[in-house]
């Protein structure tokens, strides 16, 4: 049988490449449907974390050890992650090793705190000699201590890292959609706050056994108004991301523009006067972000009816802010004014810390001790009927208690959180809509960061879960994404 001239029959080698594309499309496709579609073990994960971001938002507002919201949460914590070892199939620990090395080491270093010391090497730490007098006063000798001034501080400080290793297994096997559905929740769960919120500042009371609530303040279901803020803040980051996560539509557009308001709003109404500056810098870094849908969107609008919508924007928010001051709402701008000819208090402490950590290095105090360790260098122009049971800022409070080792761990938290932020805004094929998550979350820990310097949101158990999960966010859809294409790559 004669062949056509210039005819050829596939060569051995052409199969075997043609098959071995063929199984690495078939493992793209598989790849990109396990990505996808949940199993049991996504499933239960899904269900149970947003039990356990329900039970936050109920009870996990306050950051006092005394409060009764810790016993819950923490009981929950450690029922949840029972339920999770025993009916679990599987956890995807690659999903969340680095948030969860860096959840270990802080583990680690509180638990080291803890461990007694022999009285040659405690009596040698800086800082201790006033506690030695009270073995030679008594006559007795030097006992064994743990490098910890105070031992039950640190062991509520330990105890609270609960919190975030049961966000972090439960999010470590969910699916991508799953990821967007619990950022979805945790916006509704900022919007119940916030309803919450505007019936407080109408001048209703609601006294929550589970925290140590301040009557008469705008501060939603925390204890703290600027942690309030930061959750109002957060919310505004993740309406714009969920407005941009599909095709843009109208009535989206117009709902994400009402929570911006209302987020806005109330955030003057708290009183909180860092919140505003971390609310601005929340919208501004989210509209930067997302930018490029943005511009889609405005190029889909006709020219004249971008020009009255973003006329009417402006508008409203200038009007709403006007009311804001004509009626006496902005309660934040009216603190910061009032205390123009005055001094901030924390302001007032921050050198005195300072000093302390100073006085305290290389060991640092042990984590949970500011309390008693400050009173004993409270000078006595600042001796008030309230005091100050932490520095109101968490970059100086670490460097106080945690010493060099805190510092180590607080630089190496910051060095993986750039890291893991340029792949998620830079280059330019970073504006795909897998990423809106990941930059949100980057924008996420960047406002607990800011709002850091003046407070303490990261050790309120709500704060610090929302923590936890922008680091999965902020991970999790770049590895998916970047398995899920490796394969497409090889066929090309």
């Amino acid at each position: 049988m004669t062949r056509p001239r210039g005819s050829r029959l596939p060569s051995f080698a052409t199969a075997i490449r043609f098959a071995r594309r063929s199984e690495l499309a078939i493992r793209a496709r598989m790849s990109r449907h396990s990505a996808a579609a949940p199993d049991r073990a996504s499933t239960l994960s899904f269900w149970l974390l947003i039990a356990f971001l329900a039970i936050l938002w109920i009870a996990g507002g306050a950051s006092r050890a005394d409060v009764l919201g810790q016993s819950v949460v923490r009981f929950s914590a450690w029922s949840i992650i029972v339920v999770a070892i025993l009916a679990l199939p599987r956890v995807d620990w690659r999903a969340i090793k680095e948030p969860a090395i860096i959840l270990g080491a802080a583990a680690l270093l509180v638990a080291l705190q803890l461990v007694p010391l022999p009285p040659a090497i405690w009596t040698e730490l800086p800082g201790r000699a006033i506690f030695m007098e009270a073995a030679v006063l008594t006559g007795t000798e030097q006992p064994w201590r743990p490098l910890s001034i105070s031992p039950s501080g640190t062991t509520n400080a330990l105890a609270s890292l609960i919190v975030p290793a049961t966000v972090l297994l439960l999010a470590a096997n969910l699916t991508r959609d799953q990821h967007w559905r619990i950022a979805i929740f945790v916006l509704g769960l900022v919007g119940a706050g916030a309803v919450l919120g505007v019936l407080q500042f109408s001048g209703a009371n609601f006294d929550n056994p589970l925290i140590n609530t301040v009557t008469g303040a705008v501060a939603g279901n925390f204890a703290n108004r600027n942690h309030f803020a930061l959750f109002l803040a957060i919310g505004c980051v993740l309406a714009l991301a969920w407005a941009f996560r599909d095709d843009p539509a109208l009535w989206k557009g117009g709902a994400t523009f009402g929570l911006l308001a209302f987020f806005g709003l109330l955030i003057l109404a708290t009183g909180s006067r860092s919140g505003v500056l971390v609310g601005l810098a929340g919208i501004a870094l989210a509209f930067f972000a997302f930018r490029a849908q943005a511009t889609l969107v405005i190029k889909a609008l006709r020219r004249k009816v971008a020009v009255v919508l973003g006329v009417s924007i402006f508008c409203a928010t200038i009007a709403v802010v006007w009311l804001s001051f004509s009626f006496g709402r902005a309660t934040s701008v009216d603190r910061a004014t009032m205390l123009q000819d005055e001094v901030d208090p924390r302001l007032e402490i921050w050198p005195i810390v300072l000093n302390m950590a100073q006085h305290y290095f290389p060991v640092g105090t042990g984590f949970g001790s500011f309390d008693p360790v400050f009173r004993i260098s409270e000078p006595d122009r600042l001796l008030i009927p309230q005091y100050f049971n932490l520095a109101h800022n968490d970059w100086l409070q670490i460097f106080l208690e945690g010493g060099v080792f805190g510092l180590a761990l607080l630089t190496a938290s910051l060095i993986w959180w750039v890291l893991r932020s340029i792949p998620a805004w830079y280059p330019a094929r970073a504006q795909s809509k897998t990423r809106l998550l990941s930059r949100a979350a980057s924008i996420t820990l960047a406002l607990a960061l800011l709002a850091s310097i003046t407070d303490y949101p990261s050790r309120t158990p709500f704060i610090m879960g929302v923590i936890a999960l922008a680091a999965v966010w902020l991970v999790k859809p770049q590895s998916t994404e970047a398995v899920s294409r490796k394969p497409m790559s090889a066929t090309s």
